[in-house]
């Protein structure tokens, strides 16, 4: 049975909290997973073991390690077809052979999908980066055997509108977490997820994604003598994808998480990338980044030693704290504080507030 939330509805159609406090890392029974991890053994992940999860967990920091390093490099000037290429050659050096998909780059308007009508749209095209304007680095490699798929969002310089969405998206982390532990069900977090945004002012961007999925499912991949990819997604991973989407279709849920019928379940056990994307007149911010669902229906962020998390510090957003890490991840003291939004303006006051405008895009 769903545990319910403990603050009001956000303007869905369930019990969804806005400002509640999310689940400490350290819970009941999490003790003993962590030492199930730290022992090799079962961690109730779907038979996940403890070194599994530090396999996903080196996968997932190598992405998002080439995602700064390449992010570092980028100039303006710089196409998105150059950075995508930058990510690859950077992963393949660092020992990747394999992919759920290839690297993706988006420059300016093209960070909220603005105009995405067709798949193709996703891919890289010769945008050409200016000082200012937002970019997102989104890729999904596979070392050894383990499965990552992130995205890291920032701008060439100094852009308010930009860290303004990242300091909002610590929310959704938060939220999501624990609409996860309290057994919602997937369909209604996705729906209560697009509650929060527009409370935030924001548009629902990972509606534009295929099948308009906030999250899917990642696994482990068998390693192999040929890694064939087509159409920019490795077909060994895909076909991982493809072999849960049957088997869900006939047990009653799916590995998509959208706001389909066939997601009007609770998160099944495993691990799931999710993705909340952000849009506000033409820019765009997201995180990604896995979460770990175990049988009994715990659930934590597999690390909190990324990227945004270290920025939500850094900057003193409130709630980022609480928001879960792996059991036994050093150094993470997981204190229950309520989730706030980072002080500024609103954003529908952001021209009010002279903040800058995007740099003009060329094609």
């Amino acid at each position: 049975m769903a545990t319910p939330l403990t603050d009001p509805p956000i303007g869905s159609t369930g019990p969804v909290g806005r400002g509640g406090s999310a689940p400490s890392a350290g819970s009941a029974g999490s003790a003993g997973k962590a030492s199930a991890a730290a022992s090799g053994g079962p961690v109730g992940a779907s038979g996940m073991t403890g070194a599994d999860l530090d396999g996903f967990r080196v996968a997932q920091r190598l992405a998002y390690d080439c995602a700064e390093a390449v992010a570092a490099r980028l100039r303006p000037g710089t196409t998105e077809r150059e950075a995508t290429a930058m990510m690859r050659q950077w992963l393949v050096e660092h020992g990747v052979r394999d992919w759920l998909h290839l690297p993706f780059a988006w420059f300016g308007d093209r960070t909220a999908f603005t105009g995405f009508k067709v798949p193709h749209q996703f891919f890289a095209t010769n945008r050409r980066l200016a000082e200012g304007m937002p970019f997102i680095l989104d890729v999904a490699p596979v070392f050894d055997g383990c499965t990552a798929d992130i995205g890291y969002t920032t701008s060439l310089g100094p852009n308010p509108v930009v860290d303004r969405l990242l300091d909002d998206l610590a929310a959704h982390r938060a939220f999501i977490l624990e609409a996860v532990q309290a057994g919602r069900t997937l369909r209604q977090i996705y729906l209560d997820v697009d509650a929060l945004m527009a409370r935030q002012g924001y548009e629902n961007r990972h509606r534009a994604y295929p099948f308009g999925v906030i999250a899917h499912r990642v696994d482990k991949v068998s390693d192999a003598r040929l890694r064939p990819h087509a159409f920019g997604f490795g077909m060994r991973a895909l076909r991982g994808l493809l072999h849960d989407g049957l088997r869900g279709h006939r047990e009653g849920w799916s590995p998509l998480w959208n706001h389909r019928r066939l997601s009007d379940h609770p998160a099944t056990p495993g691990l799931w990338a999710v993705e909340p994307h952000v849009g506000f007149r033409g820019v765009g911010a997201k995180f990604e980044e896995l979460l770990v669902v175990e049988d009994d229906g715990h659930a934590y962020w597999l690390d909190d030693d990324l990227p945004h998390v270290h920025r939500w510090a850094d900057r003193g957003i409130q709630g980022t704290a609480a928001t879960g890490s792996a059991p036994g991840f050093p150094g993470v003291t997981a204190v229950p504080v309520p989730v706030v939004a980072a002080p500024g303006p609103a954003p529908d006051q952001m021209s009010a507030a002279g903040l800058p405008t995007v740099p003009k895009e060329s094609a």
